[in-house]
């Protein structure tokens, strides 16, 4: 696809994600392996946030090893001004050692290198004065021009996989917590585990650890049949795989050259594919194996077709979200209420009805 229009119709999609009702969106950065093309999101969500209106914009994750935090911090403050507090701020180590080494770092630097800019970003977005000094960035009595619109701060959270180390920075820091990590069962044990440390982490340090703020990532693509569902990934998913063995790290990647990969991405609870009820059964298996979270998060990656994506997503508004939001239960109350006395409505009905057409006859009978 040609990247001027890749971007175009990324910022289309939050327009109508926008639309649709749906809460949040988070926009990663990436500077290499040519499949997500976006390499400043901040600039993204600029653009995203004259657009949109309602819908809250995150950097998903910024990679902070690769930046001057004080510049981090600046610039996030500054997009919180500018959506008006629909800006969050998503922070993380960098995924790409291809990334990395672009930037002269090991991999093996760079949890090491996001804890030091968390150090002061953290500070300085709630309007501290912060001097520092490492050997990759000194601050001398930095605070920032404006500070944040969102008080006491903009809203943060940080990546975690499997191991605890993002979960131990988010509670140490007292932000919320992104799982990028899967949801197949032994996935979802060793995100419980992290849960609690995080919970543990949060309490040495004096926050309070907020379900609502952890998050869970899910692939998931919808249509209105699995047989639909499953013609629609012939458009995407073999690339997208060649992607996830050729350039992320992640172990335990979808093989390449299977038969039916969507049968395996459903049968090892890789993701979703297929219909709204089977996307509210496994959110559901979810939910009650880690004891609730606040939010799914789906990856996008072009799976299916620009068309077969937007119904994906207004099947996820019109019956996967309000199933779990109860957005519809007094109607569906008032439904069940009623529905029983049908026939007693309609002869009261009908009594209305003559006792309104003797009325109009008595009218006519007085006029004359």
């Amino acid at each position: 696809m040609d990247p001027t229009y890749a971007f175009q119709r990324d910022l289309m999609l939050m327009e109508h994600l926008d639309r649709l009702g749906f809460d949040e969106a988070w926009i990663g950065e990436h500077h290499s392996g040519g499949f997500e093309i976006i390499a400043a999101p901040e600039v993204f969500i600029g653009a995203a946030a004259e657009r949109t209106s309602r819908i809250r914009l995150g950097t998903g994750v910024k990679s902070l090893p690769y930046h001057n935090p004080f510049i981090v911090a600046e610039t996030m403050a500054q997009l919180d001004h500018m959506t008006r507090g629909r800006a969050m701020f998503g922070a993380g180590p960098g995924a790409l050692p291809s990334d990395s080494q672009m930037f002269g770092l090991r991999p093996a630097d760079l949890r090491p290198r996001m804890e030091q800019a968390l150090d002061v970003i953290m500070p300085l977005l709630r309007g501290e004065t912060v001097s520092a000094k490492t050997d990759w960035f000194e601050l001398n009595e930095a605070r920032l021009s404006v500070g944040c619109y969102t008080q006491p701060t903009i809203e943060t959270a940080i990546t975690s996989v499997r191991s605890p180390a993002g979960v131990v920075a988010a509670g140490r820091y007292g932000a919320g917590v992104l799982v990028l990590g899967g949801i197949d069962d032994a996935a979802l044990a060793q995100h419980a585990k992290n849960w609690q440390i995080y919970e543990e982490t949060a309490a040495e340090h004096g926050h309070v650890a907020d379900r609502a703020a952890w998050r869970i990532t899910m692939y998931i693509h919808l249509a209105d049949t699995r047989e639909q569902a499953r013609k629609d990934c012939e458009y995407g998913l073999e690339k997208y795989v060649c992607y996830a063995n050729d350039i992320v790290p992640a172990p335990n990647p979808i093989p390449r050259g299977l038969p039916d990969p969507v049968a395996y991405i459903n049968e090892t609870q890789r993701g979703v594919v297929g219909t709204p009820e089977d996307a509210i059964r496994e959110i559901s298996r979810v939910q009650e194996t880690l004891g609730g979270f606040g939010a799914v998060l789906l990856f996008q990656h072009d799976w299916a077709s620009w068309p077969a994506t937007l119904r994906s997503m207004e099947l996820i508004a019109e019956e996967v979200r309000p199933h779990f939001t109860r957005a519809n239960q007094l109607r569906i109350d008032s439904y069940e209420k009623n529905a029983p006395h049908h026939e007693q409505n309609v002869a009261l009905a009908r009594v209305g009805v003559a006792e309104a057409a003797e009325r109009f006859e008595a009218g006519k009978r007085g006029d004359a």
